[in-house]
């Protein structure tokens, strides 16, 4: 399906009666003025972009960035790497400690047919791991994941990632190839000193780590700050939403998605219900944005709280106030989770409706 509109309410229109709302509406033109804008920075730092795919879930979007001169892809769940294998790609690194023996069973599995690389960050993890790679009938590349300040996973102190390295090397059918590390934005030099700590250490016992990874959208702005780095994987930035707007990455213009909704309720002249609540925007505060969503046709307008089916807007700042049946388009807090909530993209360029696409790996949390 192609069609051609004159305008965007035109478009909408066309939108909601095919596909209904709310609904993903992304529009690939910006989708690929994204995918370059981060493939330059990458190139500028002189290090490869290893885009991760948690945020947009479709094996032709992974495509389209590798297209584009990316190195490989990012996966941080094993269940959205044996998707991306499915849809064709290679090259896949895993940001999360696999444990238990269903999923060694599976990455053994995925590693007998692809390139794959996954991280850990304790001893536990690092045991296990040599049942996937006899599985697979070949060598495991595992990497160290470090904390440098985000407080989330990944040992807190370079000694320990040289231990971890030690251990990785000295099991059988591990390969360590190297340290995971994300940022705090403003804090590069802790970063830079882990770094440097923990390949020095390494160096001396014998050991070359080959991948030195960093991650994060908002860290594209600092990639010259971060020096020693080979890779960078960023995800947001293929959307973009409220928080990179905030965090000074992106402008609305570079927000190539957006959740269409229609306005069901009016019931007082201030206020107003969306068919879009919490099971499609999310609860998510984005670190403190006021409300849930920018709408772009009444950006006066506050999408205040939610209910599970509900979104309720709060229309006291605006002087144009919509109607029952009104088509708007949001731009979400935080767009990884609002993607997750849906089947389907919409696929558009400008006013040009292309078709739908599968969000494929939605819901592969294992």
């Amino acid at each position: 399906m192609t069609m051609k509109f004159a305008s965007m309410d035109e478009l909408k229109e066309a939108v909601a009666r095919h596909y209904g709302t709310p609904c993903l509406m992304i529009d690939l033109d910006v989708v690929e003025k994204n995918i370059e804008r981060a493939q330059k920075l990458c190139d500028a730092a002189g290090v490869a972009a290893r885009p991760h795919i948690k945020t947009h879930k479709n094996p032709q979007i992974a495509a389209m960035q590798q297209r584009a001169g990316a190195r490989g892809i990012t996966c941080q769940k094993l269940g959205e790497a044996e998707v991306m294998a499915d849809g064709g790609l290679d090259d896949i690194l895993i940001t999360y400690n696999i444990l238990g023996d269903e999923k060694l069973a599976r990455l053994g599995a995925l590693a007998a047919t692809r390139t794959i690389a996954v991280a850990a960050d304790n001893p536990v993890t690092i045991e296990g791991l040599p049942k996937a790679a006899a599985i697979a009938g070949r060598p495991l590349n595992v990497l160290v994941e470090c904390d440098s300040g985000r407080k989330r996973a990944g040992v807190e102190t370079p000694g320990e990632a040289i231990e971890l390295a030690r251990m990785i090397a000295a099991a059988p059918g591990l390969a360590f190839a190297g340290f995971v590390f994300y940022p705090v934005e403003n804090a590069i030099g802790a970063a830079q000193t882990f770094r440097d700590e923990a390949v020095s250490g390494v160096r001396e016992a014998g050991l070359e780590p080959r991948i030195l990874s960093s991650g994060g959208t908002p860290n594209l702005a600092t990639l010259s700050q971060f020096s020693g780095i080979t890779e960078h994987r960023a995800g947001t930035y293929i959307f973009n939403d409220r928080m990179m707007m905030a965090a000074g990455m992106a402008s609305l213009d570079d927000c190539a998605l957006h959740v269409l909704a229609t306005v069901v309720s009016r019931a007082a002249p201030e206020r107003g219900i969306l068919d879009s609540g919490s099971k499609t925007l999310t609860s998510d505060p984005g670190g403190g944005l006021d409300g849930f969503g920018l709408i772009r046709e009444y950006p006066e307008a506050r999408i205040a709280a939610f209910a599970e089916e509900h979104g309720m807007l709060d229309l006291s700042r605006c002087n144009d106030r919509p109607p029952v049946g009104t088509l708007v388009r949001i731009v979400p807090n935080h767009v990884c989770v609002t993607v997750n909530m849906f089947d389907r993209y919409v696929a558009v360029r400008g006013t040009e409706l292309i078709g739908q696409m599968d969000v494929a790996a939605r819901g592969r949390l294992g």
